[in-house]
């Protein structure tokens, strides 16, 4: 239930679609999801199930507004139903044949939602949205159908696919009545029951009904409801919310429910109504019999009249155990001192040790009378001391034993005892296995296949996750051409399992639990078959099986799609033309200032590195300067390459050494590309050739950024080496446009520096998640993962090992979702607010980045995140700590829409190409692989 009142959003929108319109492109003829327009998740859930009953698709795509229609409207069904109808004709359509992820429903929403704003704003429950969908669509098929068939009573087709019929016979005060009802969504109480069975059990007969089967009348009031007309499509309401009276709010029934994937009706058939009742009847006899005997068997479990009771056969054991004990009778005094004599004496000797030190007492066969009385007065005087006083009798066992019994005695006990245990272990296997053949006896009852001459497969689960008044809906829908689950989750479809369809939609288990069942008949298969072509005979698909009208408006929408799309590569062209000329600039700039100074030139940030259009514009990774001398490794490599060409190279012509070196330092990085080495020794962070050989860039590309290596002019000043560096920047101005695709030698050294700051960005991340700072670490984590998995899209080699980011950008959020849930529970303000400001500017945004993967690993962690806040909701706590917690609950579990655009990425430090890879050791080995 949505109530605007308490559940209005406090904070700026933070959903909006991904700006790159590829990230919303259908792939192939996966099923189109619905945005969340806000707090729209239950429209989604409904429109899924009915969307994915192809026969109540084909009656949506093919209505056709009743002719005579007046304009202006002049009734409210014309206002607002036929409307209605025509925005979900063009919503069904999209979802049929459009060429997005997902499609934009707000339209037909608002329409709906129109009709339920009262003059207090608050809206109903999402149960009265679903009947009054339901309404608007008969509605309109009735106005319909009554043109169509004019002085003939029409049939209007979502009755005849949703509605059924029931007889209902009883006695009301003595009069027995018997009436026929027409029924739509079946409410079915869940309290108090295990299974669906025992809800429709229960709801098939209301008060007493033992008059209905007697011949005289009493004053007793009851009702049995009987079927006498199936709709194709059933629809159970599943009751899981009740108003508490003492709370004075609506509270969730998280109880257990079962249902089955396939549902017998035909124990609730009017024309089994005989039948049902001598099954119903033995069903009572032998349930009574199986109380009486669960009853005995408690008896036997729970022995004893105590507040504690134990099973009997343990008592027994007990009782065998003590009396078989051998007694011990040792004294704890001379426990201590074995060599004490007995009498006391030596506990006298430790209670007064003071006492026989400051006046040692005569040895009694010299005293006289006096120091005989003396002595007899110490002795008492001892025995009350308090050590004695608190001592165990010298005789007491130190474990239970008997005390006295003969060996007679413990053999007729043992008798006794291993005699009744045997006896008392029969009974209670015997009652046991009689209630097991009950239970199997009562799930034979109706097996017979006279009985199971109706059946319905389950089609949707709708679930609902939270509370009462908060919460988010999504639906589980059987798909029978790929045989498997599909989870609707609002944008996210997926496939999924009966065993996930389970654990959400049962109860019990977490805050999730199903409120909604759409069976439909078994033995109808129209209801989900596909629509074939009557010339060709092949399954129509897509815009194929649209009428004309409708394909219009697809191919329109299709068209605004392809626009955008190719808006957006125009531009993403664009943007690169404009940052290769700003880098030009900057790379002339920077080389005029080199050639004009003689001291070292400052680096350039990453940024800013400059694609290779010329030999004057090195990327900053090939030019390596640095004020602290640090990162001249690639210039010393160039140079060692071209003193071991020399060495090796007869002859010593510039053009044979620069060729000759080439060939050196690229046998040199092959070795580095096919190393096998520890994840925190990465080669490619050393030098980009080794990137290009193991993500199998064109030779011509490896030649040329080999080429700009040795052109590089921070070679050292010797003849040598500056005539090398002559001959290279010569070769690199006689390079050809034809020779070498420069659009595809910047994308390649542009793919370079994406890898480079994808690097800067997880280590950066996981450097301060080891530090324990968690708010800082997040979004350098999240943007890493983002990043990192669009270069992985392109090849195993483009990026870093995925899981390791996973883990710890999840990690990262059950982190900060544990502080702000302790600032919570503190109670306190304004750690209250913070941790709820915590949630709702880092955690809540991110969570929809774990659910669009759908990946295992990331969806318990969501769920553990949940279920930390749901947890709150049976406590007692301060009425604002309440509000705050309702208000902030539908933005946690309603979060997975739309993936938040991040446009502002934290800045990055620039690194030479030492320092990155020196400092990517040291955090890969902190974080010692995971």
């Amino acid at each position: 239930a949505e109530n605007k009142a308490s559940l209005k959003r406090t904070h700026t929108e933070v959903w909006s679609d991904s700006p790159n319109p590829h990230d919303r492109k259908r792939i192939d003829t996966c099923p189109v999801g619905l945005k969340n327009v806000g707090n729209t998740c239950w429209f989604s859930a409904v429109i899924q199930s009915l969307f994915n009953l192809l026969e109540f698709q084909r009656l949506v795509l093919n209505y056709s507004p009743p002719a005579r229609v007046h304009d202006p409207p002049h009734t409210q069904k014309e206002h607002r139903n036929l409307p209605f109808m025509r925005e979900l004709r063009n919503l069904f359509s999209l979802m049929v044949g459009s060429k997005r992820k997902y499609v934009d429903p707000s339209r037909a929403v608002e329409i709906l939602k129109d009709a339920f704003k009262s003059s207090e704003s608050q809206q109903q429950d999402v149960s009265e949205f679903t009947h009054k969908l339901l309404d608007w669509l008969e509605d309109a098929f009735q106005m319909k159908a009554e043109e169509d068939r004019e002085g003939e009573k029409p049939k209007n087709p979502m009755v005849e696919l949703f509605y059924g019929r029931f007889l209902a016979v009883g006695v009301l005060e003595g009069k027995k009545f018997e009436n026929t009802e027409m029924f739509g969504q079946y409410p079915l109480q869940v309290n108090g029951f295990k299974d669906l069975h025992e809800c429709l059990e229960a709801a098939m007969i209301e008060g007493e009904i033992e008059s209905l089967h007697s011949a005289e009348n009493s004053a007793r009031s009851g009702q049995e409801h009987w079927f006498t007309e199936l709709p194709p499509v059933l629809t159970f309401e599943l009751s899981r919310f009740e108003f508490n009276q003492a709370l004075g709010r609506p509270e969730k029934i998280h109880n257990k429910l079962e249902f089955p994937s396939m549902l017998y009706m035909d124990r609730y058939m009017d024309r089994n109504r005989e039948v049902t009742r001598i099954k119903r009847e033995e069903i009572r006899r032998v349930k009574e019999h199986l109380t009486l005997l669960q009853q005995r068997l408690e008896r036997y479990l729970s022995y004893g009249s105590g507040p504690k009771r134990f099973p009997l056969a343990d008592v027994l054991q007990y009782a065998m155990e003590f009396a078989s004990s051998k007694p011990v009778c040792t004294s704890p005094v001379e426990d201590i001192d074995s060599s004490a004599p007995p009498g006391g004496t030596k506990g006298q000797q430790l209670s007064l040790p003071s006492t026989a030190e400051q006046d040692p007492l005569p040895p009694l066969e010299s005293a006289g009378p006096a120091s005989a009385s003396t002595a007899a007065q110490q002795q008492r005087v001892a025995i009350h001391k308090p050590f004695t006083q608190s001592r165990l009798p010298p005789d007491l066992p130190m474990h239970p034993a008997p005390r006295h019994i003969t060996d007679e005695e413990l053999r007729v006990l043992e008798v006794c005892l291993h005699r009744w245990r045997s006896e008392v272990e029969n009974d209670t296997r015997d009652l046991q296995g009689s209630i097991n053949r009950i239970h199997r006896t009562i799930e034979l009852m109706y097996s017979d296949k006279s009985m199971m001459q109706v059946p319905y497969r389950l089609h949707a689960v709708l679930v609902h996750e939270g509370q009462a008044n908060a919460g988010h809906y999504w639906a589980y829908i059987y798909d029978p051409h790929q045989r498997c689950w599909m989870k609707y989750n609002d944008i996210s479809v997926t496939k999924s399992s009966w065993e996930e369809l389970v654990r959400d939609s049962f109860g019990g288990y977490r805050n999730a639990s199903a409120y909604c069942l759409m069976y439909i008949n078994d033995k109808k298969p129209f209801l989900i078959e596909e629509e074939f072509d009557k010339e060709t005979g092949q399954i129509l698909s897509g815009i194929d099986k649209l009428p004309p009208d409708l394909k219009q408006y697809v191919r329109e929408d299709n068209e605004l799609f392809d626009k955008e799309v190719e808006e957006w590569d125009s531009l993403q062209v664009r943007k690169a033309q404009q940052e290769k000329l700003v880098l030009a600039a900057a790379a002339a700039a920077a080389a005029s200032s080199i050639s004009t100074s003689s001291s070292s030139p400052q680096p350039m940030s990453v940024e800013s590195s400059p694609p290779d259009n010329t030999a004057q514009q090195e990327p900053e990774y090939m030019e390596q300067p640095s004020p602290t001398n640090d990162s001249k490794h690639l210039q010393e490599d160039t140079e060692r390459a071209i003193s071991r060409a020399a060495a090796e190279q007869e002859e010593r012509s510039p053009e044979a050494l620069l060729t000759a070196a080439i060939k050196l330092e690229y046998a040199r990085l092959l070795r580095f590309a096919q190393e096998d080495t520890p994840p925190e020794k990465d080669y490619r962070l050393q030098h980009i050739v080794v990137y290009f050989i193991q993500n199998q860039a064109p030779k011509k590309i490896l030649e040329r950024t080999l080429l700009t290596q040795f052109a590089d002019r921070n070679l050292a000043f010797d003849e040598r080496c500056k005539s090398i560096m002559n001959v290279a920047r010569a070769k690199l101005d006689l390079i050809k446009p034809e020779e070498v695709n420069m659009d595809e030698y910047e994308m390649w050294h542009q793919a370079y520096r994406n890898f480079r700051d994808t690097t800067i960005f997880m280590m950066t991340g996981l450097d301060l998640f080891q530090k324990t700072n968690y708010m800082e670490a997040l979004m350098f984590l999240i943007y890493s993962y983002q990043y990192n998995k669009e270069l992985l899209s392109k090849g195993r080699y483009r990026g870093h090992d995925e899981e390791l980011l996973g883990h710890y950008r999840r990690q990262c959020l059950l982190k900060l979702n544990e502080q702000a849930a302790a600032m919570f529970e503190s109670g306190e303000e304004p750690e209250v607010s913070t941790g709820l400001g915590l949630m709702n500017e880092l955690v809540v945004p991110c969570i929809p980045l774990l659910l669009v993967h759908d990946t295992e690993r990331d969806l318990l962690a969501v769920e553990d995140m949940r279920n930390r806040w749901c947890s709150y909701l049976g406590q007692e706590m301060e009425p604002n700590l309440q509000e705050k917690l309702t208000d902030f609950l539908p933005k946690l579990l309603d979060c997975s829409a739309e993936i938040k655009s991040f446009h502002d990425p934290p800045k990055l430090p620039s690194y030479s190409t030492l320092e990155l890879s020196e400092r990517f050791v040291r955090v890969m080995a902190a974080v010692g692989g995971r």
